[in-house]
């Protein structure tokens, strides 16, 4: 278990994933104090030609401020920026660990045939990226498919949660009955998978990810 001096900042692009890292931070890493950093104009920017070049400096930006502010270790909770992580842990010497990561290595490790659902554009390409790195380094070679989710994300944005629920639940029934394993590739996806039963394992990103913060806290306070 890390000291109870522990600090963990996690960095959001929407307000949504605030409640559920810190829920699963209190779980995981009992004591730790945990910084919140949001930018929540990141999703849209990013669709933006001009606006998406200061996305890098911008993520840079808040990971610096989690360091300067003591963090022991700094999570993007958001897949669409989860590619800035090495830069920005090379920059600030603190470990910045992605949302993710864990989540891929898991599908790569439940099956061949690997069906990835997102509500977004911009979070299924780097996820499908993410799971063909990941599976590299394991050495596997899966069958990747995925969909966006046509409406989910409109109806999240609008406070509709039960209807972004329902059109993810629907995905994952249609996906189950061709995949191994069905990855939601955002974390605000969480909330859908407690309501659809299928046969196969749904895998989302958030407990993975803070058990792995947790894990890497744990070893290298042993050091």
């Amino acid at each position: 278990m890390p000291p109870a001096s522990t600090r963990v900042a996690f960095v959001h692009s929407g307000a949504v994933n605030i409640a559920p890292f810190t829920a699963l931070a209190a779980e995981l890493l009992p004591g730790a104090t945990v910084v919140n950093y949001l930018d929540d104009a990141i999703v849209g920017d990013l669709a933006d030609s001009e606006r998406a070049a200061s996305v890098p400096e911008r993520v840079g930006d808040l990971v610096r401020a989690a360091a300067a502010g003591g963090a022991d270790a700094v999570m993007l909770t958001c897949s669409s920026i989860s590619a800035l992580a090495a830069a920005a842990a090379r920059d600030t010497g603190v470990p910045v660990l992605r949302v993710d990561e864990a989540l891929a290595d898991a599908a790569v490790r439940s099956g061949r045939r690997i069906r990835v659902l997102a509500t977004l554009e911009t979070t299924r390409r780097p996820t499908l990226a993410l799971l063909a790195e990941r599976a590299a380094l394991a050495g596997a070679d899966p069958e990747l498919s995925s969909e966006v989710v046509a409406g989910a994300f409109a109806a999240v944005t609008a406070g509709d949660r039960a209807t972004h629920d329902r059109l993810v639940a629907t995905a994952v029934e249609r996906g189950a009955a061709e995949a191994d394993v069905i990855v939601l590739a955002q974390a605000s996806m969480a909330s859908a998978a407690e309501a659809v039963v299928v046969a196969v394992p749904v895998l989302t990103s958030p407990r993975l990810a803070v058990e792995r913060l947790a894990a890497s806290l744990a070893s290298s306070s042993h050091h």
